[in-house]
Parts: structure tokens; C-alpha cells; sequence
């Protein structure tokens, strides 16, 4: 293995890292930086992933050259049990190389930051309540494999099954980045386990994912501009629920963009909360009026009509996940709706970097 991770679009270059990071121990470690409370977050953030990408490489260097020697020892001794298991783990060291070169990309403003993602029902009903649900369920699931955390910030129950719309707050390294590429709508077929002649359904529902903003990105909101609503928590809560009105519900009439959070015991922390999602849902809004205007509008996909339909999960008449963009697919639906979706977020990032994007 060389000093260099070598991918379509970024190189992870080891000695100049080595070297970077003996500059940043220094600047971090003069008390004066302290004063500067934004640069010195800046260099902490920029040191804590060098260090993190250093060990990452060095346990990766470590690890092909012990199965190297391993296999050479198993080859002269003829033992074929051990061989099998160093090939398995040689196999899963390249792959996990790989996700790490895709990571590496990840180099965008606000990739390395944590995320909201939003879950909303489309019509149809219960149907789609409970698609909506299992999505969300998908997504935390995902993000509990990456030991990311997990917090509910509102949630509309459906009024048999399922949810009508749900936030949650993602936190962990990249966790807009891997993301990002989910936003959109997502078609369920199958057997509807609420439909008593066992007809084949389509549902639908949209996920919106949105990159928690820190302190250095200024987006600037007039308070003029925005309608505060308080009202009763809602939901499946039972003593968890404050059943006060301390739920805050956020309108920037200007775009529409409507934010809530019930999940607080305070209106003050479900107020903050609601700023912060604003904050957020504004400045991708920004990003995408900037990736609208660079390229021509992608061909009108979906017959959904209230958002681009970016993946298809067919459980009846056959088996089937496939992202209608990058157009990898897995007949696995189980692994996938329990949060196997390492595949897809991938493939995604991927064709993000060979068409430039990244």
C-alpha cells in the first residue's frame, strides 16, 4: 500500500498529512488561539479528522501486511481452513479501503457536519404512513450500525398506523455527507398487510435531509419574516410528553419552510431547536438554488409530482431495491429496510465525484 489513497477525485496524501498535523499541534496548543474561539474550532475540527484518518491508514497498513505474512505462512503450510479465513478478511479489509477512499471525498462545506432528516408521508393513506415509518426506521438503523446518535425532534403520528411526518437529528463524523444523496421520494410495492383481499400496493413517501449548521456559516433570518406557533405536544409519549404548549412550530412565510420540535420539555429548547432546523433548511436551499442554476434541470423522472423519485423498493410480485440513479440494486429488501444501505449511499457519492459534482 502506498502513501497515497488514490481515488477518482481525491488523494489522501499520508506524509504531507504527517506533516500538517505537527503544524496544527503546535497552533493548537498556543493559549492565545483560545481568544479566537472560531479558528480555534476550525483547527480542532481539521485535527481531530487528520488524527483519525492517520490511525485509519496505519491500522490499514498494519493489517495488510499481518494477512500478507499469515497467508504466506498458510500457503507453506498447506493449511487450507486458515487460507479460506485470511482470503474472507483480506476481502473485507478491501472493501472497508474502499469506503474509506469514498469517505475521503467527502470535502464539501458542510459534508463532516451531522444531520436532520425528515420523513413525510405521500398519498395513500395509511399505506403510506406506515412506508414513511419504515423508512425512518431504515435511517436509524443505518446510523445505530455507525454508532452515530440518534435524536427524535418531531414526530405526527398517523391516525391508524405509521407516522405522517418525523424529524430526527443524525450526529456523528460525515453524517450530511453519506446523507445527503437520500433526499427525495422512495416507491414501496407490495402486498399491504392493511388491505383484506391482499392487493398489491404503491406508496410513497419523501425524505429531506438537511446539514445541522455550526456557527461559522452565517445565514441571516428576519425575524420578521417567520410566524412562531405554539401548541400541545402531540403523540405516543405517554409521561415523556410535557402536556403543556411547549411544542414551537416555525413558518418562513417567505419560502413556506415550516419547522417544529415537540420533543423538549421547554418552549424555550424546542424554540432553539426550531432555529436551528430553519437555519439548516435555509442554507440547503441556498446550495440547491446554486446546483440548479450550474446544470440543466435533470429530466422530469417520477409520477410523483411533489418531489424527484429517486429509488424503487419492490417486495411483490419479486424482490428488488433499485436506485433509479446510479441504478445499483440488491434483492436483498430485508437487509436494506434494516438499514443496509451502505450500497446505495456509495454508488451515490460515486457518480457524484465522475460527474464533477463533489
Amino acid at each position: 500500500m502506498s502513501n497515497h489513497w488514490h481515488c477518482s477525485g481525491g488523494i489522501f496524501d499520508y506524509d504531507n498529512a504527517v506533516i500538517r498535523l505537527e503544524e496544527l499541534e503546535t497552533l493548537t496548543a498556543d493559549a492565545d488561539l483560545w481568544n479566537n474561539p472560531e479558528k480555534a474550532q476550525s483547527l480542532m475540527s481539521e485535527k481531530n479528522a487528520l488524527e483519525q484518518n492517520l490511525h485509519q491508514y496505519d491500522t490499514f497498513t498494519a493489517n495488510l501486511k499481518d494477512y500478507t505474512e499469515m497467508v504466506e505462512f498458510a500457503e507453506t503450510s498447506d493449511d487450507e481452513a486458515m487460507l479460506s479465513e485470511l482470503l474472507e478478511n483480506l476481502k473485507t479489509l478491501q472493501g472497508e479501503v474502499k469506503h474509506a477512499e469514498l469517505e475521503s471525498l467527502l470535502s464539501g462545506e458542510v459534508d463532516a457536519n451531522d444531520a436532520y432528516l425528515e420523513a413525510h408521508a405521500g398519498s395513500g393513506g395509511t399505506e403510506a404512513m406506515d412506508w414513511a415509518q419504515m423508512l425512518l426506521r431504515m435511517y436509524m438503523r443505518w446510523a445505530e450500525s455507525k454508532n452515530y446518535k440518534i435524536e427524535l425532534m418531531e414526530e405526527t403520528l398517523g391516525d391508524v398506523a405509521g407516522i405522517k411526518s418525523a424529524t430526527i437529528k443524525i450526529s456523528g463524523h460525515n453524517a450530511y455527507g453519506w446523507l445527503k444523496s437520500e433526499s427525495g421520494v422512495h416507491r414501496l410495492v407490495r402486498i399491504s398487510p392493511f388491505d383484506s383481499n391482499a392487493r398489491r400496493h404503491t406508496s410513497f413517501a419523501s425524505i429531506g435531509v438537511y446539514p445541522v449548521i455550526d456557527d461559522n456559516i452565517q445565514i441571516d433570518i428576519n425575524p420578521a419574516d417567520c410566524r412562531i406557533d405554539t401548541y400541545r405536544a402531540s403523540g405516543a409519549g405517554g409521561q415523556h410528553i410535557n402536556k403543556t404548549d411547549s411544542a414551537v412550530r416555525i413558518t418562513h412565510i417567505p419560502t413556506g419552510i415550516v419547522v417544529s420540535s415537540q420533543t423538549q420539555r421547554s418552549q424555550f429548547q424546542n424554540r432553539d431547536n426550531c432555529w436551528k432546523m430553519l437555519r439548516a433548511r435555509l442554507y440547503e436551499l441556498e446550495m440547491q438554488k446554486k446546483a440548479d442554476a450550474a446544470q440543466v434541470a435533470r429530466d422530469n423522472q417520477g409520477d410523483n409530482g411533489w418531489g424527484y423519485q429517486i429509488r424503487s423498493y419492490v417486495l411483490q410480485p419479486y424482490r428488488l431495491v433499485k436506485d433509479l440513479r446510479t441504478e445499483a440494486e440488491t434483492a436483498d429488501c430485508k437487509a436494506v429496510l434494516d438499514g443496509d444501505i451502505d450500497l446505495f449511499l456509495s454508488a451515490a457519492l460515486a457518480q457524484k465525484v465522475k460527474n464533477g459534482e463533489e
